[in-house]
């Protein structure tokens, strides 16, 4: 059957959107989906809502010793240029990984699947809205700040909250889930059981691993006795 004049076919749409995504500077179609609204138990709720609580404040990283901030510093020097050319702007870009790393970690969840997922979902736009309704990077849907938000979908729009509410939320369809990423993808995408979805992520995840050697690092540093001064732009920042 034709389709009626007027109205674009599926495969028309698609199209457009594609030829749109293109006009607008992105290297690929996003796929963002509709996370389906689901009835939540009272406990269920109360945990997620204290869960992305106080999620307005910039976050404050906290390193368990100087190693595991010198790994946080190894990894922002390897993530921040190949993120470059979507965020040219250093500080901008700066504060998008640090959130990205502060908000996967304390869910649980690796940074390199938050970003796969952030590329998927919204190629890094911070402003994108589905045709679904879904906002901002990780593309949440706006019943979500009703349900165990404060109401407010427009918060949505600013980084942290929502990084915040969009690993919690990946982070509770995998316990759903059992921990099975492929079930749990596709529940946040609003597709489960389908395969595309998660395995784009999963594809685009291996664009942002990390697979940190330090001992490599230090070996391409120079030594104090071969660089004067060296000993002190080595010494690391204080905790």
């Amino acid at each position: 059957m034709k389709p009626t004049a007027g109205i674009a076919s599926p495969s028309r749409r698609a199209l457009i959107a594609t030829v749109g995504g293109s006009l607008l500077g992105l290297d690929r179609p996003v796929w963002a989906g509709r996370q389906v609204e689901e009835p939540l138990a009272d406990s269920v709720r109360s945990a997620l809502a204290a869960a992305v609580a106080d999620s307005g404040a910039p976050p404050k990283l906290v390193f368990r010793d100087i190693e595991d901030r010198l790994a946080h510093l190894r990894w922002l020097g390897a993530m921040s240029p190949r993120l470059a050319r979507r965020k040219p702007d250093f500080h901008v870009r700066r504060e998008f990984l640090e959130t990205v790393w502060y908000e996967s970690r304390r869910a649980g969840l690796e940074p390199a699947l938050v970003l796969g997922l952030i590329e998927v979902e919204s190629g890094f736009r911070k402003y994108a809205i589905s045709s679904a309704g879904a906002r901002g990077y990780m593309q949440v849907m706006p019943f979500w700040a009703r349900t165990i938000g404060d109401g407010d979908a427009s918060r949505l729009f600013h980084l942290q909250t929502n990084l915040r509410f969009g690993c919690v939320i990946l982070r509770h369809y995998l316990d759903r889930e059992k921990g099975d990423l492929f079930m749990g993808l596709g529940r946040y995408n609003g597709s489960r059981g389908q395969a595309p979805y998660p395995n784009m992520v999963l594809g685009a995840r291996r664009r942002w691993e990390f697979k940190d050697n330090p001992s490599a690092v230090a070996a391409s540093q120079p030594s104090a006795a071969s660089a004067p001064g060296a000993a002190a732009a080595l010494r690391p920042a204080s905790l």
